[in-house]
């Protein structure tokens, strides 16, 4: 990662920005699964998915953040954000930067004061708090192309050649043919 004279990140070759596509809940008992999508275009209606294993806490944390629901009291990743504000800096973004069997190791990188700081976190906090904040999260080419799995999706319909088909249906319906 590089910075541009004005202190702008100019993500390198090797980092893919993310979105999360879906969060899998089924409740505190079992684990969730985050769904990770990188943002890069689909190769013939095929995309990529990297999914995260969480526990259930973790799941609520980052829905939570993924809702924007405001609790009445901070919880904690409220809290680490309060402070931060508090201590002139932010979140710039998140980097999921290796993994290990199913244990994903991420990057939570602050802005303070014009320099970067990286901390060692846990992806689901990292995530949770670049969520709350709006930051952008990105995960390294080679992890995303050792962790991802195919994802196919049905292409969209044609709207016009869909209403064609409905016109051509509604004119050859007899009313006996919804007896």
């Amino acid at each position: 990662m590089t910075l541009s004279p004005s202190g702008v990140i100019l993500y390198n070759a090797t980092m893919v920005p993310l979105h999360i596509l879906t969060l899998v809940f089924s409740s505190l008992e079992q684990p969730a699964i985050l769904v990770l999508e990188p943002d890069e275009p689909p190769a013939q209606g095929m995309s990529r998915i990297v999914p995260v294993w969480i526990g259930p806490q973790e799941a609520m944390q980052i829905g939570i953040a993924i809702e924007g629901l405001k609790p009445p009291r901070p919880l904690t990743h409220d809290l680490f954000l309060n402070a931060l504000t508090n201590l002139d800096a932010r979140v710039d973004h998140v980097v999921i930067h290796d993994v290990a069997n199913t244990t994903f190791f991420a990057k939570l990188v602050l802005r303070s004061h014009g320099r970067l700081i990286e901390l060692d976190a846990r992806p689901t906090d990292a995530l949770s708090l670049a969520v709350r904040e709006g930051a952008p999260y990105y995960i390294e080419r080679d992890v995303l192309d050792r962790a991802s799995f195919p994802f196919l999706f049905k292409e969209a319909k044609n709207k016009e050649l869909e209403i064609k088909e409905f016109h051509s249906f509604v004119k050859d319906l007899n009313p006996e043919d919804l007896l």
